[in-house]
């Protein structure tokens, strides 16, 4: 399983949201290419980057703050979220340095957007399916849908992405655990990578995440992004390494 440190970024600085409200949003380093270096330094291989504005705005806010975490060249590969809506879009951030990119909002709005990004960048397309009591995000995880995730996860592993980052709203930023039962039956459910967000807040849920195994399919979780843990020292990034490591 990949663990893979999560930089959110508003209004140019690192920050971390509870449940995504915009309006409570703690400050962790303003530098966001020094925390990029950081996690390297740490021992990660990957770094997960949201543009938090960019989610909500549509196209992406804080591209000097990602252009500089690409221009760390830290060694992680890097997968960029947050406001990427058109194949132009996902050029520019691909050609930029970005190992992979992660669609949202359009997976829902524009699916053949995603099928048609998945076939000409084969293993570089990512999609990220948000739910709040089950059902679909969208809009920076302002607008509900009534499309149950699980119905979702089942049109995009379809659709020949690579992954699939699957998140509880309700548990993210909060710091209660991850929702297990939940993201562990969409893995058992879709014959691709799943990867676990939100509530992600101690070795224990990296050690139940790393330890699944589906009843159907016996799928595991491919990974798993971590946040607030990481920043609050929570999850100490030496042993979650170690543990993944170990369970593997």
């Amino acid at each position: 399983m990949i663990l893979y440190p999560a930089i959110d970024l508003k209004a140019g600085q690192c920050v971390r949201l509870r449940q995504g409200r915009m309006d409570e949003a703690t400050l962790f380093n303003a530098d966001p290419a020094a925390q990029a270096a950081a996690f390297a330094a740490q021992g990660f291989d990957w770094l997960h980057v949201v543009d938090l504005d960019g989610a909500f705005a549509g196209e992406s806010a804080n591209r000097a703050a990602i252009e500089a975490i690409l221009a760390a060249k830290t060694g992680m590969a890097v997968q960029i979220g947050g406001g990427i809506r058109s194949m132009a879009a996902i050029e520019g951030w691909l050609a930029a340095g970005a190992a992979r990119v992660i669609l949202g909002t359009i997976a829902v709005r524009d699916p053949a957007l995603v099928v048609a990004a998945a076939a000409r960048f084969p293993g570089r397309i990512v999609v990220g399916i948000d739910a709040r009591a089950g059902r679909v995000a969208v809009q920076g995880w302002a607008e509900e849908t009534d499309m149950a995730a699980e119905e979702l996860a089942r049109q995009m592993a379809g659709a020949g992405v690579a992954a699939l980052i699957v998140t509880d709203i309700a548990r993210d930023g909060m710091g209660e655990g991850v929702n297990l039962n939940w993201i562990g039956a969409i893995a058992d459910s879709v014959p691709i990578a799943v990867i676990a967000s939100g509530g992600v807040a101690s070795l224990a849920d990296v050690r139940a995440l790393s330890a699944f195994r589906g009843p159907k399919s016996a799928a595991k979780i491919a990974g798993a992004v971590i946040g607030r843990a990481l920043y609050d020292g929570a999850i100490a990034p030496r042993a979650a390494l170690d543990l993944v490591k170990s369970a593997a």
